[in-house]
């Protein structure tokens, strides 16, 4: 769903859903090439939730060692996707300014791969809110590949001042 000045989202509507395009993550988020690792948000829902979107090619550059006749994508990569994805929803969230400032993982909990993820794959991450106080959230989320589990975790993240 694409949004428009007619159904943008109400900074005052925690029920508001929109997606969020590759240049706005590039705006929220500092992550670039080869590093960033979703490519659009779907259903963002202010401070509850949002589904990120990787579409894993075979071009990734981890793929190269990882592992070069059965390649797979690190797990430890999805589990950046899945924080990626939890930052913007932080950043438009918060609606934070995000000049001098990044978002940081403080904690990861209850890891679990369930089953790889290879080139041609798209996978779908919801992201919800657990809790969040001031500029700390907690977040539950999962990797999904063709509606099949692939990954599942628990993180924390907190918004800091960049060095000057």
């Amino acid at each position: 769903m694409s949004t428009t000045a007619d159904d943008a989202p109400d900074a005052n509507n925690d029920e508001t859903q929109a997606s969020v395009d590759y240049a706005e993550i590039l705006k929220r988020i500092p992550h670039r090439y080869p590093f960033l690792l979703i490519d659009r948000g779907e259903n963002w829902v202010r401070n509850k939730s949002m589904v990120g979107i990787k579409n894993v090619t075979f071009n990734e550059p981890f793929f190269n060692g990882h592992f070069p006749e059965n390649p797979v994508m690190p797990g430890v990569l999805l589990i950046e996707a899945m924080g990626q994805t939890g930052a913007v929803l932080m950043s438009k969230s918060l609606d934070a300014d995000v000049e001098g400032k990044t978002i940081f993982f403080m904690s990861v909990d209850g890891v679990k791969f369930r089953s790889p993820v290879r080139p041609g794959d798209v996978v779908r991450m919801p992201v919800e809110v657990v809790r969040h106080r001031g500029d700390i959230f907690k977040f539950r989320g999962e990797a999904y590949v063709n509606d099949k589990i692939v990954c599942e975790a628990e993180f924390a993240a907190m918004v800091v001042e960049s060095p000057k």
